[in-house]
């Protein structure tokens, strides 16, 4: 029995990224389908950030990118992430507000409670956002893309900055999101996260796209070239290195 096709929702065709004269993305060829958790690695200066930059849509580029309405709702999560001066329930509640004006109040409100209890900061509802550990600001985030129900949720180093206890918590609450059926779309360094939550490997080298594997293949003798040294640990994690 043939398999249908999976759902595009976001592809990428020859897309280059420049700023200024250095070219920080090179000719890049990308598929996201529904249900994929794509790990993007490489390193430092590789391309990573502005790869998920340009498929979410904020940077300037050239070639093309195609965006199906299926994935018309996408946030993104940052490494350091950005919180207004204002309590934990302010910022869940004005993030819903601007990606979803039309829904009711009371709707709003319900979504906003789900996703506080969702990542187990109900209790600091009225603590100021910015007052909380480095952890509990990264479930915040969490919360805020989890509550206006993305088509895909991109995640630039999720855990980069938090200690063993909080990127535990972290991993366990993506794991959440991808069993729910959430695409997501993570940069990180942590090669171990990659093998524990994705379903797919890209390897960034030198801006370009260079690897793009299932996760098992890629971890189990899949990866070629360069891609193959860097999983060895023959490649700097710097491209200054």
């Amino acid at each position: 029995m043939t398999m249908p096709a999976p759902l595009t929702l976001l592809a990428l065709r020859d897309a280059s990224v420049s700023f200024g004269r250095v070219q920080a993305l090179r000719d890049a060829t990308l598929s996201v389908h529904a249900g994929d958790v794509i790990a993007v690695v490489g390193a430092n200066g590789s391309g990573k950030t502005t790869l998920l930059r340009l498929l979410h849509g904020v940077v300037a580029y050239s070639g093309r990118r195609e965006v199906s309405g299926a994935a018309g709702v996408q946030a993104m999560v940052f490494q350091r992430p950005f919180l207004l001066r204002l309590s934990v329930w302010n910022n869940l509640r004005i993030a819903l507000w601007l990606a979803h004006r039309r829904m009711p109040k009371v709707e709003r409100r319900e979504r906003a409670l789900q996703a506080l209890g969702r990542v187990g900061l109900a209790a600091l509802r009225d603590r100021p956002a910015r007052s909380l550990s480095g952890g509990e600001q990264q479930r915040l985030a969490l919360a805020r893309g989890w509550a206006i129900r993305p088509d895909i949720l991109f995640l630039d180093e999720p855990t980069a900055n938090l200690d063993p206890s909080a990127k535990k918590e972290v991993e366990s609450l993506l794991a959440g999101f991808a069993a729910e059926g959430m695409t997501l779309v993570m940069s990180t360094h942590n090669l171990g996260q990659a093998k524990r939550l994705a379903t797919r490997v890209v390897y960034m080298d030198g801006g370009r796209l260079d690897t793009d594997l299932p996760t098992g293949e890629f971890f189990n003798a899949g990866a070629r070239g360069r891609a193959e040294l860097f999983l060895k640990g023959e490649l700097s994690w710097s491209l200054d290195g």
